[in-house]
């Protein structure tokens, strides 16, 4: 994959908030066009893809307000300054949903609007799960319950039409994957 950054001609900053910043740009990009593009830049974020021993996944139910609905996702984070994006993992799965992971392995990251923004997902297969006696509070602002489905009941509950985020539907396919992969190797 070939990195081809645009030419940036001017930069103006809209908005900083505490978890992303909003930009408008003049460009010129790689096939020679000129325009303006708006861009939310951020830091990325990290999404736990936890799996029990029975084989079920630990979702949670969150309240979205940009969605006015609740959403069914795996527990993920904007990965704060500094940090390497398996701490945020480590740190969204204990807190969303009381479990402690003692194997992690990367699954992939993708890029989750890249029409609008830069950010990247940072996805991990959370294994060995252990229930923790005193889970860590949520944030004031977090309204979720923990769920368990198998990987056919989340696939299921996709194609229902269910509200399942876009990060937690490419985790999904990432685990697929690997679990494909360990079963033939």
């Amino acid at each position: 994959m070939v990195y081809e950054p645009p030419q940036r001609l001017k930069q103006k900053l809209l908005f900083q908030g505490r978890k992303f910043n909003f930009e408008v740009s003049r460009l010129r990009l790689p096939n020679g066009a000129e325009g303006d593009w708006e861009c939310v830049r951020h830091p990325g974020g990290s999404v736990a893809v936890p799996l029990t021993a029975e084989g079920k996944l630990v979702l949670v139910r969150q309240y979205r307000f940009a969605a006015s609905r609740r959403l069914l996702e795996f527990p993920a984070g904007t990965i704060e300054k500094d940090e390497d994006p398996l701490t945020t993992a480590q740190h969204e799965i204990q807190e969303e949903t009381g479990y402690k992971a003692g194997q992690w392995h990367k699954l992939g990251q993708f890029f989750l609007a890249p029409g609008y923004s830069d950010e990247i997902i940072y996805s991990y297969l959370a294994t060995e799960l252990e229930q923790l006696a005193m889970p860590p509070g949520l944030e004031e602002d977090e309204d979720l319950e923990t769920i368990l489905l198998t990987p056919q009941e989340l696939e299921q509950a996709i194609l229902d039409g269910e509200a399942v985020d876009s990060k937690s539907i490419s985790s999904l396919l990432l685990l697929r994957s690997y679990l494909q992969t360990q079963q033939s190797g």
